[in-house]
């Protein structure tokens, strides 16, 4: 099974128009917001929207990997009022994403605003615990922590930080990991050599389990290894250089989960192309 390669794509104008821009971004799979990743509330979807969508998505040669939840939430926020309407609204975007049928839900753990790491997570574990009690365990959305540079008190900048939270989840087989390169880059985790690479996913996959890595965002990083400034950059025009990315393209142990670029773009999809035209070429032949 080859990679799949995609790159998130506006909803502006309409959500099922991501799919006619993944396809003049010669995308594989899309990453979109299902609602507006800047603002607490979200439309309803009508009737016409899920007509649109599923319409747009038949006629399409793409799947959709995932959506990305808003960056307003934080669950593992000490502030009572607003872990109250972080945690109303991260439900709301797991159900839009159980009406669209799209498979995953990235989340960036939070930020323990200097109370502590474990409180923190124990803030995120209890949320998902009291949001599938109150959904049912029959959802099929796969809830995805992301990895995090680690800048001031955010979570998620370590494999064990992930899995802490991950096994305060009672229902941990809803649970999945979203990998960003940029991101471990800018955590301190070396991938740039064969061994490094190497030695860092055999600790991803001791920590967390390569099972449970349901999305990768392909980033490149305009900061250097281990600032923990998150600052993502086009595939190999940043510090991580373009030959790390051959060793993730090339890992069967990935080849069944989507890749998705989230670097800077105009309007005309132009670097989206260059990105996973550059992704493609750095594939090995199997034949």
């Amino acid at each position: 099974m080859s990679a799949r390669f995609g790159a998130h794509q506006s909803i502006a104008g309409g959500i099922h128009l991501a799919f006619e821009r993944g396809e003049r971004a010669t995308c594989d799979t899309l990453q979109i917001f299902n609602k507006s990743n800047n603002q607490w509330a979200a439309r309803e979807f009508t009737a016409e929207d899920l007509e649109l969508w599923f319409e747009a998505w038949q006629k399409s040669s793409l799947d959709v990997a995932c959506a990305h939840n808003s960056y307003l939430i934080n669950l593992a926020s000490p502030d009572p009022a607003l872990h109250e309407k972080s945690y109303r609204s991260f439900k709301e975007e797991v159900e839009r994403c159980q009406v669209l049928l799209v498979p995953n839900l990235v989340f960036h753990p939070g930020s323990h605003v200097g109370t502590g790491a474990d409180a923190g997570m124990s803030r995120i574990s209890t949320s998902i615990n009291r949001l599938f009690d109150e959904i049912g365990a029959d959802t099929e959305v796969t809830l995805c922590l992301e990895t995090t540079a680690g800048t001031g008190s955010n979570l998620g900048a370590t494999f064990e930080e992930l899995a802490q939270i991950i096994d305060g989840v009672d229902r941990d087989e809803r649970m999945g990991v979203c990998l960003d390169t940029c991101h471990i880059f800018a955590a301190g985790y070396a991938i740039t050599s064969a061994d490094e690479y190497a030695a860092t996913m055999r600790r991803f996959g001791d920590t967390v389990g390569i099972e449970r890595l349901r999305v990768i965002h392909v980033n490149d990083s305009k900061m250097p290894f281990g600032s923990h400034r998150d600052r993502h950059d086009n595939i190999g025009k940043g510090l991580i250089g373009l030959q790390t990315f051959r060793h993730f393209v090339n890992d069967s142990r990935l080849s069944r989960v989507p890749m998705v670029l989230e670097t800077p773009k105009g309007k005309d999809l132009t670097e989206d192309v260059e990105g996973l035209r550059t992704l493609r070429g750095l594939q090995e032949s199997t034949l």
